[in-house]
Parts: structure tokens; sequence; C-alpha cells
């Protein structure tokens, strides 16, 4: 990871990232290997936001059935939440 740009690889759309939007919270898919220093220095960085506290947690792997019943699996991800300081807002879901 030599660029802060590598580190937030998409914002994450869900009714719950639309919740937390309200208290000033955002999900963000990140690099997995990513530290929460990394994390938030990254969206200060991107986004032109105080960064009050970030959350990460490692999303598991799920087997998942293709058709014929072939077996498959969705691929694990590191997701991050992000909390900016009051009066801020990131512009990522196209509401902000």
């Amino acid at each position: 990871m030599e660029f802060l740009e590598d580190i937030i690889r998409e914002p994450v759309i869900s009714e719950k990232g639309w919740r937390l939007q309200e208290e000033n919270k955002y999900v963000f898919e990140v690099h997995p290997k990513a530290n929460k220093n990394q994390i938030k220095r990254a969206v200060e960085s991107i986004f032109k936001v105080k960064v009050l506290n970030v959350w990460t947690l490692n999303m598991p792997s799920k087997p998942r059935t293709k058709k014929f019943y072939q077996q498959g699996e969705v691929p694990g991800w590191k997701k991050a939440i992000v909390q900016v300081a009051p009066g801020q807002r990131i512009e990522v879901y196209g509401k902000g």
C-alpha cells in the first residue's frame, strides 16, 4: 500500500450505512492489510474531513451455490466504519 487512495476501495451502500450516516458515520470497503491509522489518514486526506473514530471488521467469506449446484464462495473482505466530526459530511453516497 504505497498510496492512500489504495486503502479506501469503495463505499458500502446498505441500509445500515444510510442509518449510520445520520450519526456522521460512513462505511467503506478497505484494503485487507490496512490498519486504523492508515484508514484515518486516507479518509482525512481524500475527503478533507476530521476523523474522530475508526472501527474495522473482517467480513468472512461465505459459501454460495451457483447454478447447477456448483459450490462457490464469496471472498472475504475488510470493512471500516469511520466517524467524522460533527457538522462535516462525506459526499460519497450522492446524498451527503
